[in-house]
């Protein structure tokens, strides 16, 4: 691990960005807590046109690789659990083309779904994660999100039009 007295002020900011700020320093769950920085980041993206959603999402996830590749060498261990950009940088890919403005507790399903696959990690992400630096932490991650973004279609196709419809029932406003 680095010392931080000596660490020059690029790879502080890296550091800042890889760490998400801070959250990545929980002490339980990091990965999760760090992902949260991702609510945001879709509610905004969600804003735009499903083309330039797509683009968003890939410029985000390519921008963590160099992220958490120079924190994984100053950490000086392979995707540190400190290290959440992966986490939250590929949070928007799970909900491309969800229109979050008229379905917001798609927000919270997409959060959940995008945790369990990036920690269940199924084929072939877990085999993915094995890559040097930056790219083996953040494949991963993208692969989490591509099949939480498959969930949540099939959720908000089927399954979000009964769930409104019973909160409308239980919550009328």
């Amino acid at each position: 691990m680095g010392h931080w007295d000596n660490t020059r002020p690029a790879v502080k900011t890296a550091l800042a960005i890889a760490t998400g700020f801070g959250l990545g320093l929980s002490p339980f769950a990091s990965g999760t807590v760090g992902a949260l920085l991702g609510l945001p980041l879709i509610w905004a993206l969600s804003l735009l046109g499903v083309h330039w959603q797509v683009l968003a999402a890939l410029f985000l996830a390519s921008l963590a690789v160099p992220f958490c590749d120079r924190a994984e060498s100053w950490f000086g261990s392979k995707d540190d659990g400190r290290i959440v950009a992966d986490e939250y940088l590929t949070l928007p890919i799970a909900v491309i083309g969800i229109p979050l403005h008229q379905a917001p507790l798609m927000m919270v399903f997409a959060f959940v779904t995008s945790r369990v696959f990036d920690i269940v990690k199924p084929w072939p992400a877990r085999g993915l994660q094995s890559l040097e630096g930056g790219y083996g932490i953040v494949i991963d991650d993208v692969f989490a999100s591509l099949y939480a973004l498959a969930v949540n279609w099939l959720f908000y196709l089927f399954g979000y039009p009964i769930l409104a419809a019973w909160i409308g029932r239980v919550w009328p406003f």
